[in-house]
């Protein structure tokens, strides 16, 4: 086990060309990068999606006299 900070990679099977190794690598310190910073943001609100959503109306309730038509 590799006891520093960076993650150990190792190949286990193949034979990828270092263009490969070095895409494959690319791809898991962004990976991790992003996983780390979204762990240490705090929530500071609703996100831009809750934000965007317009508010439900009240529900309808059925009964007598509740429906009326479109014409008054």
């Amino acid at each position: 086990m590799n006891d520093s900070l960076e993650p150990e990679i190792r190949i286990v099977g193949g034979s990828p060309t270092p263009a490969e190794i070095a895409a494959v690598t690319a791809v898991l310190q962004a990976t991790l990068a992003q996983l780390a910073d979204e762990a240490t943001r705090k929530d500071v609100g609703p996100t831009a999606w809750q934000r965007s959503q317009r508010q439900l109306r009240m529900p309808l309730h059925p009964g007598a006299g509740v429906w009326r038509g479109f014409s008054a």
